[in-house]
């Protein structure tokens, strides 16, 4: 019997299926049992879709980014240990197995694609003003505000309620992977789209 690599040595990468075309290049589902690449793919430009996509919603997880002008969400009271993160990772995995009896890493993935936006809008200057258009996302932009916006809102829910991250993490990709507006990252996506379709 031919020996399988295991995320963590618990889940199987081999049956979790990317549905949207435009982020099946971006996203790697490669096998492997430790997402930890030690900044391998980091001196080289375009080279983040060779990384595990577990490994960057960890690395997003360590520095989520402000949010706002005024910062209101900042990057400065994350746990900067890795393994912590990673642990509560895993035990967010576990709880959504658990509600879910599937394999959580396709309801990370699925948690991806419904918070990648389409549209966003772009600014530039005509003249004296400044004119506002919709634009078409790219694939590799739409991954990363999606792991950004699933970021914020974990730690938007998980600050100062005194909740477990792992609980956090769950009930963020849970409610994603549903497309529920109780998602903060659903719900960004809807207004930024909302605005683009006013800019057209």
């Amino acid at each position: 019997m031919e020996n399988k690599i295991l995320l963590f040595n618990r889940w199987d990468l081999s049956d979790v299926k990317v549905g949207d075309a435009g982020l099946r290049g971006q996203i790697n589902l490669k096998p492997v049992l430790v997402p930890r690449s030690a900044g391998r793919f980091a001196t080289k430009e375009f080279h983040k879709n060779k990384m595990s996509i577990v490994e960057r919603f960890i690395n997003r997880l360590r520095v989520p980014g402000h949010r706002g002008r005024k910062h209101q969400i900042t990057s400065g009271r994350c746990p900067e240990n890795t393994m912590a993160i990673t642990s509560a990772l895993i035990g967010a995995f576990d709880i959504i197995q658990k509600k879910t009896k599937q394999n959580p890493v396709q309801t990370l993935v699925k948690a991806i694609e419904n918070s990648a936006m389409l549209e966003e809008v772009a600014a530039y200057r005509l003249g004296g003003i400044i004119a506002r258009k919709a634009v078409i996302v790219s694939p590799r932009r739409r991954l990363d505000l999606a792991l950004r916006f699933l970021t914020q809102g974990i730690y938007k829910k998980g600050f100062k309620t005194g909740r477990c991250l792992s609980e956090v993490i769950a009930e963020e990709l849970l409610a994603a992977a549903e497309g529920d507006t109780k998602s903060f990252a659903i719900s960004e996506k809807n207004r930024l789209e909302r605005e683009a379709e006013g800019a057209r």
